[in-house]
């Protein structure tokens, strides 16, 4: 059986680092990689930095995206404007509450919890906090799995503006506030995406891995 204590091991502290590019194993003093040539780096330190710009960013245009209009609606000459909430509610007052619910998880309830979870993720890089760094990279991947349902609802909108549309009588346009949100998702995906998740295993006491 091999000895538990090997897993615990990284690495670096083996001498080995991996080529980014093509997966391959190298000496950890070698400045390209063996197999394709490609530059040899540790750790992407500024990816923290990156991460962190990206993720406020994102919260940010989260507060317009909320409250700007995120469609138009003209019916026989009549302009009506939905956000995303008030969409939920007329989906809520016309009885498709499933719909309602799908499309405030969607749409409200994953964006926030994914900036929060990178929040405490890149938190715990950053100051070290007390917390497992197993769950945590479990959680890591959980976020940018469920990242991407949050286009569910530009997907919405963009069927619909492609199946209403009769000129002056009915027609469905995008508001700005469907840009707004559509840049939260990319953001928050760009930011789990660029972040080098190695940092974490480096800067989290090993004592905490138990908690």
């Amino acid at each position: 059986m091999i000895d538990d204590q090997v897993d615990c091991h990284q690495g670096k502290e083996l001498g080995l680092v991996l080529c980014h590019k093509c997966k391959t194993v190298n000496p950890i003093a070698n400045k390209t990689c063996k197999s394709c040539g490609y530059a040899i780096e540790v750790r992407d330190y500024a990816s923290l930095q990156k991460s962190w710009a990206l993720l406020i960013t994102a919260a940010m245009l989260l507060i317009p995206a909320n409250l700007y209009p995120i469609s138009r609606l003209t019916n026989k000459g009549e302009v009506v404007y939905d956000t995303i909430f008030s969409g939920i509610a007329h989906l809520v007052h016309s009885g498709m509450m499933p719909i309602a619910i799908i499309l405030f998880t969607a749409s409200i309830l994953v964006p926030c919890l994914k900036i929060i979870g990178l929040g405490l993720y890149l938190s715990a890089i950053s100051f070290n906090l007390p917390l497992s760094k197993s769950k945590l990279t479990k959680g890591f991947h959980i976020i940018e799995w469920i990242g991407r349902w949050s286009m569910l609802d530009l997907f919405v909108l963009s069927t619909t503006v492609a199946l209403i549309n009769m000129g002056q009588l009915l027609d469905a346009q995008p508001a700005p506030a469907a840009t707004a949100f559509g840049l939260v998702i990319l953001l928050t995906q760009v930011a789990a995406k660029i972040l080098d998740t190695r940092l974490l295993w480096d800067r989290l006491e090993s004592t905490n891995e138990s908690n």
